[in-house]
């Protein structure tokens, strides 16, 4: 990423020169690359920004337009969010945006056990109310277009389907079990239509250390649709850390409790059940599709290396448990 683009187009935002250092890139997002750095202007103005652009292979296809209009529908309410400052299509190299470093901001990794320690409770309350605050709100809002309550599980299933046709590359019999059991098996319409995250797990917000949530990131996989469908990817035995409570914060009734006060939603456990079997055929098609990258040759990015092999392994484990559980 060449820092002259980033400083070229902060001169022309800020009106003075602009000096780009300490320019680095985050390993570990799936489908964006990520960079933070310090902008300085001749004036002595100074910001800590982080960019997110298009990578030249990624899991997933999204639109960074989506995810820009996200950060700024939810910026200042009670999702707390990095500040949204400018989308472009070129400037940076390939299509992009660039959004406010949240100070102090930490993650959970994936293979990091008890990754919140003593505030863990803290932390779920906080990360099953912010939750539950996403899905009070309209699509619209969020610049999404709104689907029929019937329709919303079926076009996500629809969605991954095709995706998982188009990357496999060697036989999947538990993946397309759970695809057909999906699509045999009647799951209510959503209670509300309403913007999903669509990638809200413990890996994908920022906390300090000391129990705070202090924002939600990667909202590239946002849409309209079912809440159901976030809260049963982000209570995925993926993201608990080994610790069998969801996101390795609280035990799955008080998640569903912190979320369900502030959605105004009732949980329903025979459609959440549905959603469970989705959200690891969701999964494993994205490990698949990672995969795929690199088998074809497409990407050396040890990320999608990753993601290839662990995750899909875990998935296939719980995928048939779960699918043995319901056959």
């Amino acid at each position: 990423m060449p820092a002259e683009h980033l400083a070229a187009l902060l001169s022309a935002r800020w009106g003075e020169p602009v000096a780009i250092s300490g320019l680095k890139r985050f390993h570990g997002g799936s489908a964006r690359q990520t960079y933070r750095f310090d902008a300085t202007g001749a004036s002595g103005r100074h910001e800590a920004l982080v960019l997110r652009r298009d990578p030249p292979a990624s899991l997933i296809e999204t639109d960074r337009f989506t995810e820009f209009a996200a950060l700024q529908a939810f910026h200042g309410s009670a999702v707390p969010v990095p500040e949204p400052v400018a989308c472009e299509t070129a400037a940076f190299g390939s299509p992009g945006f660039l959004m406010r470093e949240v100070p102090g901001g930490m993650a959970a990794g994936l293979l990091e056990p008890e990754p919140y320690g003593a505030h863990a409770a803290a932390i779920g309350a906080q990360l099953f109310t912010a939750l539950g605050h996403i899905h009070r709100a309209d699509p619209a809002a969020a610049g999404l277009a709104s689907v029929a309550a019937a329709d919303a599980a079926r076009l996500r299933l629809d969605h991954w389907r095709r995706a998982f046709e188009a990357d496999r590359f060697r036989p999947e019999p538990i993946v397309e079990a759970a695809f057909r059991w999906l699509a045999r098996t009647p799951v209510p319409a959503a209670q509300r239509v309403c913007v999903v995250h669509g990638d809200f797990r413990s890996g994908n917000v920022l906390h300090d250390g000391a129990g705070r949530l202090l924002a939600v990131l990667d909202w590239e996989m946002v849409h309209a649709g079912d809440p159901l469908e976030d809260l049963a990817w982000a209570c995925d035995p993926l993201w608990s850390h080994m610790s069998g409570r969801p996101g390795a914060t609280l035990p799955l009734r008080e998640a569903v409790a912190a979320w369900e006060a502030a959605s105004g939603l009732a949980f329903d456990a025979g459609a959440f059940r549905w959603w469970q079997v989705f959200a690891q055929a969701m999964g494993a098609t994205i490990w698949i599709s990672a995969a795929r990258e690199i088998v074809d040759g497409r990407s050396h990015d040890p990320v999608l290396a990753f993601a290839g092999t662990l995750p899909y392994r875990f998935h296939m484990v719980t995928l048939s448990r779960l699918l043995e559980e319901r056959w």
